[in-house]
């Protein structure tokens, strides 16, 4: 009865030593699927930033021209043409 008692030991020490790494590994993961939301909110925030400068410089670039600048001329006449279309339509369909 002795080695039966020492394999139930045994078994119940290991069981006990499973379940503490099991809680352990659990904790590990939602400590990195909080990293991981963290991360991503950071990326989003990022992204947006990267399209706001993106417009911005754009419109740097559009005001340059129009200050007088050499570069980026066509590119400047090309965005005022189509502004240009744009308020046509908005005045046809108020006229409408």
């Amino acid at each position: 009865m002795s080695v039966i008692a020492e394999i139930i030991d045994t078994l119940e020490y290991k069981i006990e030593k499973l379940f503490v790494k099991s809680k352990a590994l659990e904790k590990n993961n939602q400590d990195l699927r909080f990293e991981l939301n963290k991360a991503a909110q950071i990326i989003q925030k990022q992204s947006e930033e990267i399209e706001a400068l993106k417009k911005q410089y754009e419109t740097l670039k559009i005001a340059n021209s129009l200050l007088g600048s050499d570069n980026n001329k066509r590119e400047t006449k090309l965005k005022i043409n189509s502004l240009i279309r744009e308020i046509d339509y908005c005045i046809a369909q108020l006229s409408d």
